[in-house]
């Protein structure tokens, strides 16, 4: 089953793949011809996650700001 873009993913969804990821990389059979393609998906989840957690954040400091007005 392919991938979805990372883009696609929503956050719980990106956090429970970059959890099985980290998982299969702690394993025993980690399987080395994957360690490259696991390792970039994992930095595109975490750089999403990131950014989603950046802009949720500027958002509710926003709103926050509002109430306190």
């Amino acid at each position: 089953m392919p991938m979805k873009p990372v883009d696609e993913l929503t956050y719980n969804e990106a956090v429970a793949e970059l959890e099985a990821i980290v998982a299969k990389l702690r394993g025993d059979n980690c399987d080395v011809d994957a360690l490259t393609a696991m390792t970039r998906r994992a930095a595109e989840l975490l750089a999403s996650c990131r950014a989603r957690l950046t802009a949720t954040d500027t958002e509710l400091r926003a709103i926050l700001a509002t109430l306190e007005a």
